[in-house]
Formats: C-alpha cells, sequence, structure tokens
C-alpha cells in the first residue's frame, strides 16, 4: 500500500471535491461503455445503477429527533427529581423500568399531584362556610371605676368604686342556615378538585409517552451506530480496494482519494452518532430521575410487530370515555356553572344564627351561667354594578370553559385519527425502506465487487456507499416513528399508562 502523507492529505481531498462533478460524468460513461463490452453483465449492471439512482433520490422526511406526538408538552414533563447517586456500575435499564421510574420521579407528575393537594386545600376551606364555626374564649377583667369621672356624685358613696374582677369562660357559635352563594362556591371547588385529580392521572399518561419515547429515540440511536458501523467496515473495504489496484497500476490516485473520504466521512458520522445517543440518554435520565453520571444501558429492543390500527370512529368513542383530560375538562365547566349560579346569588338573603354559652362571676366558685342568642336575616340592597360585575365575569368564564371543551374534544378525534394514520403510513414505509436496504447492500456488493474487478471505478463503490447510508437512516427513522406512532394512538386513546405494553408490542 502507498503510504499518504498526513500534512497533503487535505489538500489532496479538497482537489478530489473539486474534480467529483466532471469525474462523474466520465466514470458513468466509462460504465456504461464496459457494462454494454461485458458477458452477460449489462442487464445486472442496469438494474444496480438504477437501483443506487432510486435510493438516492431523497425519500420522506423521517427525522427521529423531531416527534409531532410531543408537541405543545408541559417542559416539566423533560425533568425529574434526582434521588440517591451514582453508584458507578451499569445499570440495566428496560422501557417497563423506565416507565416505571418515571411515574415515580417525573417533575411533571410530581407538579400535577401538588396542584391536587391544592385544589383539595381549597375544596375544604369552602366547605367551612356551610359548617358551623364554633370558637371558646376566657378572659379575667380587673376594674376600677371612677363615678365623679362621669358626673356622678352621690352624697356619702365614696366615688371611687372597685378594684374589683370578672371571670368569664365562654363557647361561641356562628351558622348560616341560608346562604346559596357559599353553596355554589362549594360545588365549584369541589368541581375544581375532580378536576385537578382527572388532570394528575392524566399526567401518567404524558410521563409515559415521553419517556417512552425517550427511550425508543435512544434504541434508533443504538441502531444507527451499528449500522454506521457496518457502513464504516465497507467503507475501509473500499478503501483498501482502491489502494490495492492503484499499487497494482489498475486505478488512479483519484480512486484512492475518493475512497479515503468516503471512509473517513464515515467516521464522522459514526462520531456524531455516538453524540447523539449520549444526549438522548441524559434526556432519558432527566425524564426518570436518574443521576446524570449514571452510566446505564438499555435492555430492550423493539423490533416491528405490526398492530391492527381500529375503526376511526370506534377509537374516538373510546377515547371520549378514557381520556382523562376530557372528564377534567367537563369538570372545569361544571365548576365554571357553580360560579356563575354563585355570582347570581350572592343578592339573595342569607339567613344566620350565632351565640355564645358560659359562666361569668368574679370566681369561678361565685359564677353563673349566661347565654346570648341570635338570629338574623340579611340582604344586600343596593349594590348593583358589583352583582353584575361578578355575574358578567362568571358567564365570560363558563363561554371560555365550554369553548375549551369544544375545542379539546375535535383535538382528541383529530389526535385519534392522525396515531391511526401515522401507524398505517409508518407501516408501509418501513417495509418499503427494508427493502430499499436490501437492495442497497446488493448494489453495494455488486459495485464493490465490479471495482475489484477493474470493470468499474471507484465513483459507482462511493454512490452505492451514499445510497446505503441513507437506506439504513430511512429505515431506522422509519422503525422508530412506527413504534412511536402506535405509543401516541395509546396515549389518544387514553391508556397509554396501562397498555403500552400491548400497544408497543401490537395485537
Amino acid at each position: 500500500m502507498i503510504q499518504l502523507h498526513r500534512d497533503a492529505s487535505w489538500n489532496a481531498i479538497g482537489r478530489v471535491l473539486a474534480l467529483l462533478l466532471p469525474a462523474l460524468a466520465a466514470s458513468m460513461a466509462v460504465a456504461q461503455s464496459t457494462g454494454m463490452s461485458s458477458n452477460g453483465g449489462s442487464a445486472e449492471l442496469g438494474i444496480a445503477l438504477q437501483t443506487q439512482q432510486q435510493l438516492a433520490t431523497p425519500g420522506p422526511a423521517l427525522n427521529p429527533s423531531n416527534s409531532s406526538s410531543l408537541g405543545g408538552m408541559d417542559p416539566s414533563f423533560h425533568g425529574s427529581l434526582v434521588h440517591g447517586s451514582a453508584n458507578g456500575q451499569v445499570l440495566p435499564l428496560s422501557i417497563d423500568q423506565a416507565i416505571h421510574m418515571g411515574l415515580q420521579n417525573n417533575l411533571g407528575l410530581i407538579l400535577q399531584g401538588s396542584s391536587q393537594r391544592q385544589a383539595e386545600g381549597e375544596r375544604l376551606e369552602s366547605l367551612q362556610s356551610l359548617l358551623p364555626t364554633v370558637t371558646a374564649g376566657a378572659s379575667i377583667t380587673v376594674e376600677q371605676i371612677d363615678l365623679a369621672a362621669f358626673g356622678l356624685k352621690i352624697p356619702e358613696i365614696n366615688p371611687i368604686i372597685g378594684p374589683f374582677q370578672v371571670e368569664d369562660f365562654r363557647a361561641f357559635l356562628n351558622q348560616d342556615l341560608v346562604n346559596l352563594n357559599s353553596l355554589q362556591n362549594y360545588l365549584a371547588s369541589k368541581h375544581n378538585f375532580q378536576a385537578a385529580k382527572l388532570t394528575a392521572q392524566d399526567a401518567r399518561e404524558l410521563v409515559v409517552l415521553t419517556v417512552g419515547n425517550a427511550y425508543l429515540l435512544c434504541i434508533a440511536d443504538q441502531t444507527r451506530i451499528q449500522a454506521v458501523q457496518a457502513e464504516l467496515a465497507s467503507s475501509k473495504l473500499s478503501f483498501d480496494q482502491a489502494t490495492d489496484a492503484h499499487e497494482a497500476g489498475t486505478s488512479p490516485r483519484l480512486d484512492v482519494l475518493r475512497a479515503q473520504v468516503d471512509y473517513q466521512s464515515e467516521q464522522q458520522a459514526l462520531i456524531s452518532a455516538k453524540n447523539e445517543l449520549a444526549e438522548d440518554k441524559i434526556a432519558l435520565a432527566r425524564s426518570i430521575g436518574l443521576p446524570l453520571d449514571q452510566r446505564f444501558q438499555l435492555t430492550d429492543r423493539e423490533p416491528f410487530q405490526a398492530l391492527d390500527t381500529p375503526d376511526p370512529e370506534a377509537a374516538f368513542g373510546a377515547a371520549l370515555r378514557q381520556r382523562k383530560d376530557l372528564a377534567a375538562s367537563a369538570e372545569q365547566v361544571k365548576a365554571a356553572e357553580a360560579e356563575r349560579k354563585a355570582a347570581a346569588d350572592d343578592q339573595l338573603p342569607t339567613v344566620n344564627v350565632n351565640g355564645n354559652y358560659g359562666v361569668l362571676g368574679q370566681t369561678m366558685a361565685h359564677s353563673h351561667g349566661t347565654f346570648t342568642a341570635v338570629g338574623s336575616v340579611s340582604a344586600p340592597v343596593l349594590q348593583i354594578a358589583k352583582v353584575h360585575g361578578e355575574e358578567e365575569t362568571a358567564e365570560a368564564q363558563l363561554d371560555q370553559a365550554k369553548a375549551r371543551l369544544s375545542d379539546q374534544t375535535q383535538q382528541v378525534n383529530a389526535d385519534v385519527r392522525d396515531a391511526i394514520l401515522d401507524i398505517q403510513t409508518a407501516t408501509k414505509l418501513v417495509e418499503a425502506t427494508r427493502s430499499n436496504v436490501d437492495l442497497a447492500r446488493e448494489a453495494l456488493a455488486e459495485a464493490q465487487e465490479r471495482f475489484k474487478a477493474g470493470v468499474d471505478s471507484s465513483l459507482t463503490v462511493s454512490q452505492a456507499l451514499a445510497a446505503d447510508r441513507q437506506a439504513e437512516d430511512q429505515y431506522i427513522s422509519a422503525l422508530y416513528q412506527h413504534n412511536v406512532a402506535k405509543l401516541s394512538l395509546a396515549r389518544a386513546l387514553g391508556v397509554a399508562s396501562t397498555n403500552y405494553k400491548e400497544y408497543l408490542g401490537g395485537k
């Protein structure tokens, strides 16, 4: 093999790139003339060239890093609370374990749980306005009175009275017997609590979708690394063949440089693929609460498994029954209706009773029981602007809640139909790209054999390597999108947290 000088290699590569376009036309002409003159090889060469041209045509956009199923999701679902520290060992991690850890540590789920507890506290505060309020108190009063200071002058009576003391131990009761405003406010807080509870349950679906997508993306990265390593080995073989042919005097130096460019390009692709895997593993660790310096290894490989897609109308009906976020929005509509009634009831009379009972005297031994009982009815007389403003505000909030529920219902319908279409499309893409991979590998092997036999140039091998790389990329991306589409369908139906295995595994 010819020893290439390192300090001149990049300059040579630059010259090669400048010569690629004219060399392409010349090599195709040589390939065609050589193929027509060879015995029995013209048909095979034509098929190989046609296959390479088809594979070199840009295919559908399949980028694993861009998943529409996660668009608009709360960023908190990409974070977590970390417990413990790295143990220095490689942790085996399955998709079940990752999802289980996410359901325990994911920040989005934890925040939704806190919101649920906050709504429960607000419900209890509203409930208290409907319950009796009982308080107790005790006081000891020591007093001395000067009657003259009040203008009382009684002959032969000392104007200074006291000092004397009074001890008072008393319980107080207050209760609204009729207060429709407080009742409706309590019903609104009750519906808000139910909405928060359902939202927390729906957050489990989002955790499964987030963690599942992150895990599947790491699987795609690993598969991509394996594919690049295979392509690197193929490019190394072509590089060695070009070098040997040049040493034998049967191939120009241009073929060697072109093969070296292909080989180094595959090395760069491998570095990039490994970096993407490292970054995606960090994102996965962030979503499940693993320390970022904890090493782990994925144990699951999600191969292609077809899924029988349901009828869109039937699936939409099931989603209406099962989606917790829809049920939460319905509860928010009920809460808004209760708040509107509360605003209207604010101008109605209220009936209240209050009273107290206790013992009063100079000392406990010299005391007597006393009590007070009061019943009252009160009603607003003139607060027209306040009442009208509250009603307008409550009516607007109710309209907004109804509009959000209506739109969300249609969005669920769209999510279900989109997921079904994505599964059907990805299934066809997986089949097509898998066939393209086989064709590209066959074309690459044919091109390498023809170059080794001296009947073709290295340009055909370079084109075959590029076609093989693109076919592998599209197959990996199609497989990833197929799995994510199945997971998205489970989320659209509201069963991701319970049936994700069934959907990823196919039916």
